[in-house]
């Protein structure tokens, strides 16, 4: 059974979690979360609602992207 996979690119922001799908052919998803768990239920939402027609099933791939920080004396 074929199945597409969608691997959004999930960054921790101050007040919450961010993930982005870029589709290679244009346009994707963006949904954010205050919470991990309401992040995934961002998620399913956005990505049933994407499809269309609905009932798809797809793979759904989180990678969590750090963000490097560092001071510079000024």
């Amino acid at each position: 059974m074929d199945m597409d996979v969608l691997e959004f690119n999930v960054v921790e922001e101050e007040d919450g979690y961010v993930a982005r799908w870029d589709n290679p052919i244009g346009g994707g998803i963006t949904t954010e979360g205050d919470s991990l768990p309401e992040l995934l239920d961002m998620v399913k939402d956005a990505v049933s609602g994407y499809f269309d027609p609905p009932g798809r099933t797809v793979r759904v791939e989180l990678n969590f992207v750090a963000k490097p920080a560092f001071l510079v004396p000024a």
